[in-house]
């Protein structure tokens, strides 16, 4: 269950996760609160975040970086 990709949905206080692995099956989804981002992607092994553009998603990119997971900017165009 090595998760490659996750797909980071961002809001004010509930933050949607999907997670797949390498053949896309997935195998995370949940919501998550502001206070449980950080240590649940310190546990993950680094992985492609892909994370539409908002107005907290260039503060949430740094901290991802930070913890070895290499992030992609989306348009809101591009995500349904």
């Amino acid at each position: 269950m090595e998760i490659s990709t996750i797909g980071l949905d961002l809001a004010k206080n509930v933050f949607q996760v999907h997670g797949v692995d390498a053949q896309g099956t997935a195998v995370v989804r949940k919501a998550l609160r502001r206070s449980q981002m950080l240590p649940f992607f310190e546990k993950l092994p680094p992985c492609l975040v892909g994370i539409k553009a908002c107005g907290t998603l260039h503060y949430w990119a740094r901290e991802l970086i930070k913890l070895g997971h290499e992030v992609r900017l989306m348009p809101p165009a591009y995500v349904s």
